[in-house]
């Protein structure tokens, strides 16, 4: 089965999906902010924390390009909230300290090689950097495991980018994403996630969602999708690039429980299951005298019909099979019939 393991934990098909706190660069910056953060992932139960290492001279030139989304360029929000070296290495310690998974997307070589050489334990890889097949190479070459966010690609850029990882032979996986901040609900197509199942049965899949709220997460749980990624802050009136698509901490307390409900849910087949079988002997009907009948008279409409309980020997199935026969017995008003009375 394709699985990844990092310490205790096991990301897979037969595994409850893991959930990814994306706290990105909410934090602005502020390292106060970003353990706030993760100390409220933590008491949402959520297993893994994820940020973001900029290392801006190695990852862009200087710009002006702004995104809708923003009212800065993008150059300048990285420079403003790229953390320290020591701050990453602060950080990291942090959340592993509290049996969490760290997590980061590097955007450069110099953000990768800082990241390897803190030791983590698995890279994410951004949709920006998808068909980055330089960066996607040195990254897969130090044989850890991989998650790819796939948003703006197809499948044939999102295939070289596998043929890479593959090359290596590092686990992977990769995440269903559509690059709009927030994404409407009509431009999620949840149907990504099929089309990387059938396409690159090699990975692991997950959804790396920008919409609003846990709807599409909690549906793509059902499609198979074994990784959830969801911008994360501590509160949504801070400011901060992400923070008007991220979920807070009532929100993700709720994805961590409900998308493990829904994975415990999955699978199974329409049978009757042993466990049910107390609920039956009461909610059930029985075949019942609805008048007294004496040995030999013939069980008809008038004298026979079904109630509950389903303790009986003839269940309510069985009354036409009844109808028109003689009685055996005499039987007084209201009693189940037994299989011997006709």
């Amino acid at each position: 089965m394709r699985e990844i393991k990092i310490k205790h934990r096991t990301i897979g098909e037969n595994f409850p999906p893991l959930v990814i706190a994306e706290i990105g660069i909410n934090h602005e910056g502020d390292y106060v902010k970003l353990k706030k953060m993760v100390d409220d992932a933590f008491e949402a139960k959520c297993e893994c924390v994820k940020i973001q290492t900029h290392i801006v001279e190695d990852e862009m030139i200087p710009n002006d390009i702004t995104p809708d989304h923003c009212t800065e360029s993008v150059y300048d929000i990285m420079k403003r909230c790229a953390l320290s070296a020591q701050e990453e290495i602060d950080i990291k310690n942090y959340i592993e300290g509290k049996g969490m998974i760290f997590m980061s997307t590097p955007f450069s070589r110099a953000a990768a090689d800082r990241l390897e050489k803190l030791g983590v334990e698995i890279y994410k890889i951004g949709s920006g950097e998808c068909n980055n097949y330089p960066l996607v190479e040195h990254i897969a070459s130090f044989g850890k495991p991989i998650i790819l966010s796939t948003g703006m690609n197809n499948i044939e850029s999102i295939a070289k980018a596998v043929k890479i990882m593959e090359k290596y032979n590092v686990p992977y996986a990769l995440t269903h994403c559509t690059s709009m901040y927030p994404t409407p609900y009509d431009k999620v197509r949840l149907g990504g996630i099929e089309d990387l199942k059938k396409n690159f049965p090699n990975a692991i899949v997950g959804l790396s969602d920008h919409s609003l709220g846990n709807y599409t997460c909690f549906a793509a749980v059902s499609l198979g999708a074994r990784i959830l990624e969801k911008h994360f802050t501590s509160d949504k009136t801070w400011p901060g690039p992400d923070v008007a698509l991220s979920i807070d901490p009532i929100e993700l307390k709720e994805l961590v429980f409900g998308s493990n409900a829904i994975f415990q849910a999955l699978g199974g087949s329409k049978n009757i299951l042993k466990e049910e079988q107390p609920i039956i002997d009461f909610a059930y009907s029985c075949v019942v005298t609805i008048k007294d009948v004496k040995e030999g008279d013939v069980f008809s409409k008038e004298n026979l019909w079904v109630k509950r309980p389903g303790s009986g020997q003839v269940l309510a199935e069985k009354y036409y099979d009844i109808l028109g026969k003689p009685a055996k017995r005499n039987i007084q008003k209201d009693e189940q019939l037994l299989l011997t009375d006709y």
